[in-house]
């Protein structure tokens, strides 16, 4: 039975005040933070790059920072990333022609390797091969790019389908996940969960946090093995 880890998204926070709002949100119980990273040429918006996170990670010397690489040309950023105290460098299926070979690249840097699909790629995509060679399989609910967008439904099945497949691998859902939406998610066998708004903007971050947790963890024992 794999086990629940929440990962606020920081493309909710306040960007002025970046380390507080991830002190903060490990103070409310978060294990994981999700930094989202975006490069303007695979998705339209820019957010940050390796010289914030090397910030942040000066200023909380322990953070995990589970890095989303929403950029081209992911193979080019592994040691800027390793460097700057990534500790999970999760990049697009669709945005690398050799997956295992940059699999290999980041756990070379001593990174946990993940391996995102976006709405439109199906989950078969992910074979077996490089999901082993993957630390964690991320399953994206909204286009990547932005925050604030509508939880798509339709990417729910291939949360299932991977979670069928692995077992025991770690699956991560990111866009439009809050408490509304967090049962379909970790039933499906989700549980590793990304909430930006849901968790950054409630009058007591804890008790969301907690409450997701909560929802994988009751999912987790229904879909463990009698």
């Amino acid at each position: 039975m794999v086990r629940a880890i929440i990962s606020p998204s920081v493309l909710a926070s306040d960007f002025g005040q970046l380390t507080a709002e991830c002190k903060r949100m490990i103070k409310n119980g978060a294990e994981w933070l999700h930094m989202d990273v975006m490069d303007g040429h695979f998705v339209p918006n820019i957010t940050m790059g390796a010289p914030i996170l090397s910030c942040v990670s000066k200023g909380i010397p322990d953070i995990f920072m589970d890095c989303h690489m929403m950029v081209a040309e992911p193979e080019k950023w592994v040691n800027d990333i390793a460097d700057a105290g990534g500790a999970l460098y999760c990049f697009h299926l669709e945005a690398t022609t050799d997956p295992l070979a940059l699999i290999n690249a980041i756990h070379t840097r001593n990174m946990k390797a993940g391996v995102a699909i976006s709405p439109d790629t199906p989950s078969t995509a992910i074979t077996d091969e490089v999901a082993n060679e993957a630390d964690m399989l991320l399953v994206m609910t909204v286009y990547p790019g932005r925050g604030g967008q509508k939880f798509l439904d339709r990417c729910v099945p291939k949360v299932a389908e991977l979670r069928a497949r692995f077992p025991e691998k770690d699956i991560e859902v990111d866009g439009g996940v809050g408490p509304k939406t967090i049962d379909v998610c970790a039933n499906a066998g989700s549980n590793v969960i990304v909430a930006g708004t849901a968790i950054f903007n409630a009058p007591n971050p804890g008790e969301v946090i907690q409450l997701l947790k909560n929802a994988v963890d009751t999912a987790q024992a229904k879909l463990a093995p009698k």
